[in-house]
Order: structure tokens, then sequence, then C-alpha cells
């Protein structure tokens, strides 16, 4: 706890409006700053004074009109719970933002990027004719093949998985595919397998 925080709790202390955590946080601070220390005795003394000369001083005011008085008088502003929660966890809060900003960055590359992309580590085995690639009969890709914003024919045989992003495949009776064959034509798919895709590079 710093001293701003200490600060803004010390009125809801004295008044007895704080959680056993937060008082327990304040006293322990107030024992390592002598600055704190001295300023929530000096605030301690004055609402000490304050209330008793409204209740035993020359005014002698009656039990609601001081109930009154004291309702009135302004109590510091209470954090939002979320900052709170926020501060306590901080590394929940930074992969959170971390998965908005993927988010949002994919989606807008998802709805503004219409290039083909073709990634594999055999490129030299297929055929691009304009958005269409082709793996041809009797060629071998010996893993994986992802196209994006294209077709994919396959006739040939691929090692790996095959992956269609914002596209289609069409398979002959002459190819195979030994992993899985992944299309993906929806934004949060395309999202989800975007963020995947950063953890594996960066995990490899």
């Amino acid at each position: 706890m710093d001293c701003k925080q200490a600060s803004s709790l010390m009125h809801d202390y004295l008044d007895e409006d704080v959680t056993h955590g937060q008082a327990v946080e304040l006293k322990l601070h107030l024992e390592g700053c002598s600055a704190c220390k001295e300023r929530y005795k000096k605030l301690e003394q004055t609402e000490m004074m304050l209330f008793a000369t409204i209740k035993h001083g020359s005014i002698n005011a009656p039990d609601e009109l001081v109930d009154r008085i004291m309702c009135k008088i302004p109590t510091p502003r209470k954090q939002q719970a979320w900052i709170g929660w926020i501060r306590k966890h901080p590394a929940l809060t930074a992969a959170a933002m971390f998965l908005l900003v993927m988010l949002f960055s994919a989606v807008s590359l998802w709805e503004s990027d219409d290039q083909l992309v073709v990634k594999t580590a055999d490129l030299d085995q297929v055929i691009i004719n304009g958005n269409t690639v082709t793996v041809p009969n009797g060629s071998t890709i010996a893993g994986n093949l992802t196209v994006e914003n294209g077709k994919a024919e396959i006739y040939g045989d691929v090692q790996g998985n095959l992956t269609v992003i914002d596209g289609s495949y069409y398979q002959a009776s002459t190819a195979h595919i030994a992993g899985e064959i992944k299309s993906i034509d929806q934004a949060l798919d395309w999202v989800w397998y975007r963020i995947t895709n950063v953890f594996m590079e960066v995990a490899y």
C-alpha cells in the first residue's frame, strides 16, 4: 500500500467503514511510514475535537442534529471495485489485455486481408494458378499445408495437416491427407487459430 492509498482509507477507517484486510494493510503502512502516521494522528484528533465540540461544547446539540451533521460530512471517494481487482491481479490483467489486443488486431486483419497466402515446407511441390493452389498427382508435401484466401485442390499426398482459411478445398480420390483437414471460415475460429499459432511459435 502506498501513501496515496493509505490517505484515502484513513477517513473510512475512522468511520469503521473498511474491510478487515484494508484495516490490516493500513496499520502496517502506518507503522512503517512516519509521514502518514503523523497525518493520521492529526486527522484523528481533528475528528475527535469536532465531535466533542458538537456533542459536549457550548453548542450542546441534540443527538439528532449531531447525526444529521455527521451524515453531511463528505467521505473520501472510494476506489471502484474493478480498479482494486486490477491492482491485485496484474498478471491476469496483462494476459486479458494481450488477448484483447490480439482479438482486435486479428479481426481487423480478417476483414481487410484478401491476399492469397500459402505456407508449406515444400512450396516447389504445389502449383499456384491465381487463387488456386494445387498439389498435383504424384507430388508429396512432407509437412503441413496452409492455404489462406484461396482454393486448395489436392490430387497428391499431404503428409501433415491441411488448413484452409477463408477459402475452400477439393480432395480427389487419388489424394491422401495424413493429418487433419481444417476449414476456417468464421472470424472467431480464425482469431483462435492466430492466437494458438502465436503461442506455438513462441514455444518452439
